[in-house]
């Protein structure tokens, strides 16, 4: 109702609704490429068009929106080439992410990654792929912050963003998600003997491997759609478009 939006403050809800979006971007609900309608959207999400553009702002200013003049806002779609670079200098920010949290990190953070970790295999069991990646990622981040330095948590988080949903969707094959799951495995491990040259190796390689699996995702999908448009109808038969 009208009322409840009228009680939260507006910077508050803005950064709601900008978190509801990165979780419909990276989930799928808005497929990259994909159009934000302002009209659909402030139906699903009961809110006026005001706090609406404001996160959509955001979330252009963070890369995962692009704003085109007259035309509204797309999701973000990454080519070949912006994953590999990307995917690259994300590789290097979790590497020493990792490298400083096994020399800083406290007894305190290190039991806090161990809950989590042992949450996300409880919904890896579940196969709860949404659950999984928000703990996963809650995980990733607790690294970060173990390392203790703020310019490359600023860095880290700018260049992440970006990448979410395509980290999201890697998971989706059997034997890949269990991969990561045993890497993640290493991970604590490493983490919790503080050896550091293990963490970020291992990291750098799951990161990898990432990378991989989404350019194979990439490939696949354009191949998909070249055969469709092959045998598209509107093509095939002079229907026009």
């Amino acid at each position: 109702m009208a009322s409840e939006h009228l009680s939260i403050a507006r910077p508050v809800l803005h950064e709601q609704v900008a978190q509801r979006l990165r979780q419909m971007l990276v989930e799928g609900l808005i497929p990259p490429g994909g159009k934000l309608n302002e009209r659909t959207l402030c139906e699903e999400l009961n809110i006026s068009r005001t706090p609406l553009r404001e996160a959509i702002k955001m979330l252009a200013a963070e890369g995962l929106v692009e704003l085109l003049p007259n035309r509204g806002s797309v999701a973000v779609q990454l080519s070949e080439s912006d994953v590999r670079h990307t995917f690259e200098v994300m590789a290097g920010l979790e590497g020493l992410s990792g490298e400083l949290a096994a020399q800083r990190v406290t007894e305190a953070e290190l039991n806090e990654i161990k809950a989590l970790h042992y949450e996300m295999l409880a919904a890896y069991t579940r196969r709860d792929l949404s659950a999984y990646y928000q703990i996963n990622a809650a995980i990733h981040r607790s690294f970060n912050a173990a390392a203790k330095n703020p310019v490359l948590t600023a860095t880290y988080n700018q260049v992440n963003a970006r990448l979410q949903a395509l980290r999201f969707r890697s998971n989706q094959d059997g034997d890949k998600w269990q991969r990561a799951v045993d890497e993640h495995i290493a991970m604590v491990q490493a983490l919790e003997a503080r050896d550091a040259g293990a963490l970020r190796k291992v990291l750098m390689q799951h990161l990898d491997n990432k990378r991989n699996v989404v350019i194979e995702q990439l490939r696949s999908a354009s191949i998909a759609s070249t055969n469709d448009h092959k045998t598209s109808p509107s093509l095939t038969e002079g229907h026009a478009s």
